[in-house]
């Protein structure tokens, strides 16, 4: 699996991010060409990168000069704008998270509904640039999975569209929920609303860097040149030395006697379709020996509000508990066969032995079996032939079989 780390113990930024990307190898006409895909205004920005150094350490500065100070974007009109360009899947479907991130957050804090929010920096066309360009980069680094480390608060206070607001601003503050964050720093903006967002959307905060192979680091440089520390965030990228992954994540529960389970059936869908890692329910008995269901979910720090929004709206319940836990998964992934049946999706578990497991996955079975008029039984027993025989590869063996 291919990992990045982002070292972001002095701050993260936009352009930030996208100068450390760039100087893993990302080449700057490649961002050009990809960027000409969205239906921005002609001759609107132009780009450029320079070197230069922080504290005496090399980085990389990445600038967008606008020329068209449109400064007043709505969401729905970005995430329109995206969704509808010529960009990869995978690089609409990144940017989207971001901004959906950045959205959610600026609709709390405004007390306003997620469509009626309309930005002022994060709406202009830097911005726009910088979110896009970073889902650029990582699709060029085919990255798999981003790990961040804690962020730094900051203190005083930042000029914005708003007026004068604290450091960090509330939109950053909202977005930092769920994070690690340290205070081992002076004065000043360190984390940007934007680069506040990347994290959130995409990295796994767990302070420290993962086991992997290094192969590259790259490094970019923010716009000020603060005395107690380098403005510069660092990136570490590599390969996963285990298929064993450990990540921090939220368990959320709640004792439920008063809905029907036709209601607790649509609530699981629900979670489930908006993140949550998995959803289960356990039989309980209540005060007065009265009998219940403990609705449980999964999920990550970050989902925690949005998720119990959902299970406070849709049941009886007024209330949940939650607590951090840690897990350790095995590295899956998804893959594509041809049999029989036509293509059909497996699940591809592989362990630290080098043992390899697939088995078809059940939405594919069950659209079979109602097709073919067939028993679900039948279908996944005929699809697990298909699978090849066990045997003992390397990791990235494994993984690429």
């Amino acid at each position: 699996m291919t990992i990045l780390y982002l070292d972001c113990q002095a701050g993260i930024s936009g352009d930030m991010t996208v100068a450390a990307l760039m100087d893993l190898g990302v080449p700057l006409e490649h961002i050009q060409a990809e960027l000409a895909k969205l239906a921005l205004p002609a001759g609107s920005y132009t780009l450029s990168t320079a070197p230069t150094e922080r504290h005496h350490i090399p980085a990389l500065k990445f600038d967008v000069a606008v020329h068209d100070h449109h400064t007043h974007r709505h969401y729905a009109g970005i995430d329109t704008m995206i969704a509808e360009s010529l960009l990869a899947a995978p690089v609409k479907d990144t940017a989207r998270r971001i901004f959906r991130r950045l959205a959610e957050a600026e609709s709390k804090v405004h007390a306003v509904p997620i469509e009626e929010v309309h930005f002022h920096e994060v709406g202009a066309i830097d911005s726009i640039v910088d979110i896009v360009a970073t889902a650029i980069c990582l699709d060029y680094l085919k990255v798999e999975r981003v790990y961040a480390s804690a962020l730094p608060l900051g203190s005083g206070f930042v000029e914005t569209a708003h007026g004068r607001l604290p450091v960090p601003a509330p939109a950053t503050a909202e977005l930092m929920k769920g994070l690690a964050l340290h205070g081992d720093c002076g004065p000043g903006e360190r984390v940007t609303p934007t680069g506040a967002a990347i994290v959130a959307a995409l990295a796994i905060t767990t302070g420290t860097c993962p086991p992997l192979s290094l192969a590259k680091t790259g490094s970019g440089a923010g716009g000020k040149d603060y005395s107690d520390t380098p403005n510069i965030l660092r990136t570490f990228y590599g390969q996963s030395v285990t298929s064993q992954q450990a990540d921090d994540v939220v368990v959320a529960e709640t004792n439920i006697d008063d809905s029907t389970p036709e209601v607790l059936g649509y609530v699981m869908e629900r979670l489930l379709e908006s993140g949550a890692l998995d959803v289960y329910f356990t039989p309980i008995q209540m005060k007065k020996n009265r009998p219940a269901t403990q609705l449980s979910f999964l999920c990550r720090p970050e989902q925690l509000d949005s998720l119990a929004g959902i299970v406070l709206t849709e049941t009886s319940a007024i209330g949940l508990r939650h607590y951090p836990a840690s897990r350790i998964t095995l590295e899956r992934c998804i893959v594509e066969r041809e049999t029989p049946f036509g293509t059909v999706r497996f699940k591809r578990v592989c362990d630290n032995t080098g043992t390899l497991r697939e088995t078809p996955e059940y939405e594919d079975c069950r659209r079979i079996a109602q097709e073919k008029g067939m028993p679900c039984r039948e279908v996944m027993e005929r699809l697990a032939r298909h699978v090849p025989d066990h045997r003992d590869l390397s990791h990235e063996e494994c993984m690429s079989a």
